[in-house]
């Protein structure tokens, strides 16, 4: 696909936030603000080194705590404002927030089988559908990305936004099972061309320290 010719590509660090309590215990977490943890604060803090001779004309954060404590640290550095995004948010996950897959499996098994099959117009109660989800979130950062061409935006966000932005990247279906890593801090490089997303690195975790690696695994299951 070719750049739109009046456009000048945004360049985009897309980066999930460090690790939580709850990521550490593998529960659903959505839309609950949980703060970063000390393994998360720290990751937080490598995301920051390993960006330190980038350039990053503006950052942008979801406005949950976690996400929050994240740029923050990047937008000192940087000495930008922090531009928060309530539409940047992680999914609502609605009665499942707070929970394990077990709990959740044992309440609403029905449900919970819906949820692992990933069918897009599931929600939990209370909650958002796959797809309402990835309309929102991918649809914030195609904003962002139009406004500011030809520059580079580092964006703070959660592991579902991630993964609606692969998705979208490779004109992947919502329901496709997921092949690709969500880690805690990890640094994805996007392009927006006027027409669509390209990714040119996904989920770089070399910053993150070995005794930190691998911790707070994702509630995005690849069934």
């Amino acid at each position: 696909m070719s750049t739109h010719p009046k456009f000048a590509e945004t360049k985009i660090l897309a980066i999930r936030h460090g690790e939580t309590v709850w990521n550490s215990e593998g529960r659903y977490q959505g839309q609950t603000d949980v703060a970063l943890n000390a393994a998360g604060h720290e990751q937080a803090e490598g995301v920051a080194r390993a960006l330190a001779g980038e350039r990053i004309d503006a950052v942008y954060s979801s406005d949950l705590l976690r996400a929050m404590q994240t740029a923050q640290v990047l937008a000192t550095q940087t000495g930008l404002p922090l531009r928060l995004a309530e539409d940047l948010r992680d999914h609502h996950f609605g009665a499942f927030q707070g929970l394990l897959a077990a709990e959740i499996d044992a309440r609403w098994p029905d449900d919970h089988r819906r949820w692992l099959r990933r069918e897009p117009d599931f929600g939990p109660a209370g909650g958002e559908t796959r797809r309402e989800f990835s309309d929102r979130c991918v649809g914030a950062v195609l904003r962002q990305a139009r406004e500011h061409p030809g520059q580079t935006l580092a964006i703070v966000c959660h592991g579902g936004v991630l993964d609606c932005l692969y998705r979208a990247a490779h004109g992947l279906p919502l329901d496709v099972p997921r092949q690709w890593a969500l880690d805690n801090a990890g640094i994805s490089r996007l392009r927006f061309d006027g027409r669509g997303l390209h990714i040119d690195q996904w989920g770089d975790t070399s910053h993150v320290s070995r005794e930190n690696a691998g911790r707070g695994a994702d509630l995005f299951p690849a069934p």
